[in-house]
């Protein structure tokens, strides 16, 4: 009886660890993706990612002088008109300024006027001497020095009017720079960003970060990303299809705008703008066609376009105008 015990006992622990690890084996349960994968509706297709833009490219606004922001006057998604204010920096000492050289301008104008009747009074002087019939009554000599004197108070005239003119310039920079200060909408566009607030300090170098983004929303721009390996599977007339990140039912018709001739690296889509893989690829502009999907520029996009076939045949290259 007892050379059966020590077996029994083995074969029940080998039982109890088997229930154990039976029981804390993890269990993998299938799980459904929250949105089924976008799929191609050509036989031949090269699969990209593009990125929503305006269809005027992604502006950013800048200023062409350095000065703490006094007003903002657009909001993200206002509409704006060329010549729109977007932003004014603070200009007190610019008026202060102007208020300066309006006074010096009045004073050089003045000083025209005293010049142009101290020139008139010689000019009557030497009439009446030149008009002297009798020799004997003013001498030659005088005469001449009248003449002299007048042609001293002209050129002091003219010294005056330049001084004039040089006011009247110094006022016209004031001026410009003024206008300058206010930074205006060069096109009509939806404003995109605004990453400037009132009291800010806005330089006029370049930033990383743009203060405000303007473009042009309707119609919106794609652009693809093409692997160079398969740049040449892409022609211009080719059909694309874009669909929406999320749901992959809503999509929208492009048509190709351009080509950009240019093969740049590849930027991985991490928001940094220095990332880049070994990759290079052909960027490709393309016009969304539905205006009714909600699409947002920065938005990405998975483009499929139908492409030539990988292998046999004679390859026409596309053309990039």
């Amino acid at each position: 009886m007892k050379r059966f015990i020590l077996p029994l006992i083995g074969v029940l622990a080998a039982l109890g660890a088997a229930v154990s690890i039976a029981r804390t084996y993890p269990r993998r349960q299938s799980t459904d993706p929250p949105a089924p994968p976008p799929v191609s509706d050509f036989p031949n297709t090269v699969a990209a990612v593009g990125l929503v833009e305006a269809s005027t490219e992604n502006i950013s606004i800048g200023t062409p002088l350095s000065g703490v922001v006094a007003k903002v006057f657009v909001t993200a998604g206002q509409m704006v008109r060329a010549g729109d204010p977007l932003f004014e920096l603070d200009m007190r000492h610019l008026r202060a300024d102007l208020k300066v050289n309006q006074q010096a301008l009045a004073v050089a104008r003045a000083r025209v006027e005293v010049a142009q009747a101290h020139v008139d009074d010689l000019k009557r002087q030497l009439e009446f001497a030149e008009r002297i019939e009798d020799k004997r009554a003013i001498s030659a000599e005088e005469v001449s020095h009248r003449r002299s004197v007048v042609e001293t108070a002209s050129a002091e005239l003219d010294e005056s009017r330049a001084q004039v003119d040089a006011a009247e310039s110094q006022v016209g920079a004031v001026k410009t720079e003024i206008d300058r200060s206010t930074v205006r909408a060069p096109i009509d566009a939806e404003v995109l960003q605004v990453k400037l607030r009132a009291g800010e300090f806005a330089t006029a170098a370049p930033t990383a970060t743009p203060m405000i983004l303007l473009g042009r929303s309707k119609p919106l721009h794609v652009r693809v990303d093409v692997d160079e390996h398969e740049a040449w599977r892409v022609g211009r007339d080719a059909t694309a299809m874009g669909h929406l990140r999320g749901n992959a039912d809503m999509k929208t018709p492009l048509r190709f705008v351009r080509f950009e001739p240019f093969v740049v690296p590849k930027k991985s889509l991490t928001g940094d703008s220095t990332e880049r893989v070994d990759t290079r690829v052909l960027q490709v502009i393309y016009r969304v066609e539905r205006d009714d999907l909600p699409l947002f520029v920065g938005q990405q996009l998975d483009v499929f376009i139908e492409a030539r076939p990988e292998r046999g045949g004679q390859v026409t290259l596309p053309s990039l105008q």
